[in-house]
């Protein structure tokens, strides 16, 4: 007999249809909330910015407009709803909670940046062109650097001026004319300014003691700087010398700025005083004086580098490192870390700036009355030296290095008068111009003034000078 079986396939199709029918009704159903909550939420207006005269922090913005960079007015993209597009300009997203005076901006310029990249989420590309063009007589936008302030102001999605601090003296300040052309100019940045006085005793070394009185590394080097004809901070300070100085400390809303000018200082380095005071030379420069009118500038630095050590003296007989014979060494080794800077300790003129074998990268440096300079043993030169270049006192014209026959890094100085060596630790110079003598009255009494402040007689934070009455 034969039977007739029925397949049971198409019951399983139709169980299998009903399930995929199921899951795509839910999946349906879950895109289209998704696509409707996405939309509300493009739309919504961003949290509540501060108060027009604070700043408002990047992260506030939308990361599409940090990133705008056509030559349209910034714009949010298309946002697709899978149901239909829109398209919303910023003053649509912000809508009523759009500042109605104008917000700063306040940040620092990083490593990398660029007028682009700090102004391409508000300026087109064809704006920012115009912009840095506009701002290239008084700073060119290709210097910024890494650390120094800028800040945006922005006026209903438009920026209307930027301002960034050039150093601690001066500030670029770019503006919007009627026409809404950019306007650049520099100013001069003003602080409130205080003056006081500090004083130590050397314990150890010239920072440790600034630091141990609480203040930072830059006095100590402005310190250093006054003295750098009269004593050689390497070699000739010991424990005990003391310093008393009023210094210039700088604010800017409250907050410490840095030291402006030390105006008088007395330093006594083994017993004896060498005193400073602040004044204008001949020419109209500031520059420090002995309480007598005499300059403490000289012709030469005592040393083309500061806060190092003396490795080696000048002297005919010297045991060389290298080739282990007697020969003399015409100059003084200072030991220093590679790339310290090293400064021309006069005014001259490049006469060789290169490789010398035995001397590595050096530079010779031709000053007046017969005198000439020698810096041995570089690691680098200052980006723009070459031959025939005229350099001041103080200039750093190369980099602390190991180069040629040496053991380690340091400079090989070396000073020629007349063509013949001589001891640079041992050469005096003539000093600069003293005070003019119509203007010694006037310097006197700014001596008697300032003494009364370095004696303790007076706080400058309680009776600051005025110099403008007459004692």
């Amino acid at each position: 007999m034969q039977h007739t079986l029925r397949h049971p396939r198409p019951r399983k199709r139709r169980a299998r249809n009903i399930f995929v029918f199921f899951v795509f009704l839910v999946l349906s159903v879950v895109a289209f909330s998704l696509v409707y909550h996405d939309r509300d939420q493009s739309v919504s207006a961003p949290p509540a910015y501060q108060a027009s005269e604070q700043s408002v922090p990047q992260q506030d913005f939308p990361e599409e407009i940090a990133s705008a960079s056509s030559d349209q007015s910034p714009t949010m993209p298309e946002i697709s709803s899978g149901i239909e597009s829109i398209s919303l300009d910023l003053p649509t997203i912000y809508g009523p909670q759009m500042p109605d005076g104008p917000y700063t901006v306040q940040r620092v310029v990083n490593a990398g940046d660029t007028a682009g990249s700090i102004l391409r989420g508000w300026l087109s590309l064809s704006e920012i062109q115009a912009f840095s063009d506009a701002c290239e007589d008084v700073f060119t936008m290709r210097r910024l650097r890494p650390g120094q302030p800028y800040t945006l102001t922005i006026e209903k999605g438009v920026l209307i001026s930027f301002e960034y601090e050039i150093d601690q003296e001066r500030k670029l300040i770019i503006s919007r004319d009627e026409e809404g052309l950019f306007i650049a100019r520099g100013e001069d940045i003003f602080y409130d300014v205080l003056l006081e006085r500090v004083e130590g005793v050397i314990t150890s070394n010239l920072f440790q003691t600034v630091a141990d009185a609480g203040e930072g590394p830059a006095l100590a080097i402005a310190l250093a700087d006054i003295y750098a004809w009269e004593i050689n901070f390497i070699r000739d300070i010991q424990p005990g010398d003391s310093f008393v100085l009023v210094v210039e400390k700088r604010f800017r809303d409250g907050e410490f700025k840095g030291y402006g000018k030390i105006q008088t200082a007395r330093f006594i380095n083994n017993k004896t005083t060498f005193e400073a005071f602040l004044f204008q030379d001949p020419e109209g420069r500031p520059e420090y004086f002995t309480s007598n009118g005499e300059s403490l500038k000289r012709a030469f630095l005592k040393a083309p580098l500061s806060f190092t050590r003396i490795s080696s003296t000048f002297t005919n007989a010297r045991l060389h490192p290298i080739h282990k014979v007697w020969r003399a060494h015409p100059g003084i080794d200072y030991a220093a870390p590679t790339g310290t800077p090293v400064k021309a300790v006069g005014n001259g003129t490049v006469t060789f700036s290169g490789w010398g074998k035995g001397a590595g990268n050096y530079i010779a440096v031709r000053h007046k009355n017969g005198y000439e300079t020698m810096y041995l043993h570089l690691s680098a030169f200052a980006k723009g030296l070459k031959k025939g270049l005229n350099v001041q006192q103080g200039d750093v014209i190369g980099y602390v290095g190991s180069t040629g026959y040496s053991t380690g890094p340091h400079l090989d100085f070396r000073m020629k008068k007349n063509g013949v060596y001589v001891n640079p630790l041992h050469e005096l110079t003539p000093r600069s111009e003293p005070v003019a003598q119509k203007d010694m009255p006037e310097f006197t009494r700014r001596v008697t003034v300032w003494r009364e402040y370095i004696n303790g007689g007076k706080d400058p934070l309680l009776f600051p000078p005025e110099f403008e009455k007459a004692a």
